[in-house]
């Protein structure tokens, strides 16, 4: 079975980049339209990861092997941002970790004690601003996963992912982290010889879960921030008085790949400068996540 994991819609709210925050979202996908786009890719698993709500998948839940997922927005106890992957969660479960989402001992209690499965997103990425290196402590003792492919990082980012996880015997994920729909479905997760959900979930734990598709580069993250621009001012036409201001989109593109690069080098060479086995224990008393899926 295949299931791209990480894959947002209109519901992923607004862009997070100021000054775009005040008029531009995030993604301008329909649910409806993300789901064909999946199902031409031959996906057969189906979710939305959207920014801290579920609002987007209330119109797909009718669908067979769909579920619920969300990207949480997660503040470490560090004081730094991250995005977490919680998928197959009910209703219920997206309220009570929306009010754990700011206190990182408490939500790993819930979705430990839930059993929900949950990685660790873009973990080599300055998407969600810097890192501290107890971040990387509690991911390598609390979290079951790490993101081995985005679709949106580089195969540089990827490939320290995918070094980590094998570090630390992290079950992988794969997703597209796809914001406009010309990039969905085109990295993913697949589980051999999984004929259900449960089955593709229990070889995620196992460790038989492989990931597939393209890692992102320059020119995919230029073309899609355009196929954002025309939707936006599709819904907002005031925002064509913009226009002019594309000029400048292949040069932000640029100096954001560019930042990303030096984020990658920096936390790659400063995490794998040490053994994995020497990360240090967080001193809270929590269940160990890793062992809860063993």
């Amino acid at each position: 079975m295949k299931c791209d994991m990480h894959v947002h819609s209109y519901f992923s709210g607004p862009c997070t980049t100021p000054p775009a925050s005040a008029f531009c979202r995030e993604s301008y996908s329909d649910p409806e339209e993300v789901f064909e786009a999946l199902e031409r890719h031959d996906m057969n698993l189906f979710t939305l990861t959207d920014h801290d709500s579920i609002e987007g998948s209330e119109r797909l839940r009718h669908y067979a092997n769909f579920f619920l997922s969300e990207e949480l927005t997660c503040q470490m106890p560090s004081g730094t941002r991250i995005h977490i992957g919680v998928y197959d969660l009910q209703e219920r479960d997206h309220v009570r970790i929306q009010h754990r989402r700011n206190d990182l001992p408490a939500l790993l209690m819930y979705l430990s004690e839930r059993q929900l499965f949950f990685s660790v997103n873009h973990v080599f990425s300055s998407l969600t601003g810097r890192r501290e290196h107890e971040d990387f402590d509690w991911f390598a003792q609390y979290f079951p996963a790490v993101e081995t492919r985005n679709g949106q990082m580089s195969a540089k980012a990827n490939a320290h992912a995918a070094r980590l996880a094998r570090c630390w015997r992290k079950a992988g994920t794969g997703g597209s982290d796809a914001h406009a729909l010309r990039s969905v479905g085109t990295t993913y997760t697949q589980v051999h010889g999984a004929r259900s959900k449960q089955e593709f979930f229990d070889g995620l734990k196992d460790g038989r879960g492989r990931v597939r598709g393209e890692s992102g580069c320059y020119t995919k993250l230029t073309r899609d921030v355009f196929l954002i621009a025309l939707e936006m001012m599709r819904e907002k036409p005031w925002t064509v008085l913009l226009a002019p201001l594309a000029v400048a989109v292949p040069a932000f593109t640029y100096w954001n790949y560019r930042e990303e690069r030096a984020f990658v080098r920096r936390w790659s060479a400063e995490v794998f400068g040490q053994s994995a086995g020497q990360h240090r224990i967080p001193s809270a008393s929590i269940p160990n996540a890793a062992e809860e899926w063993g």
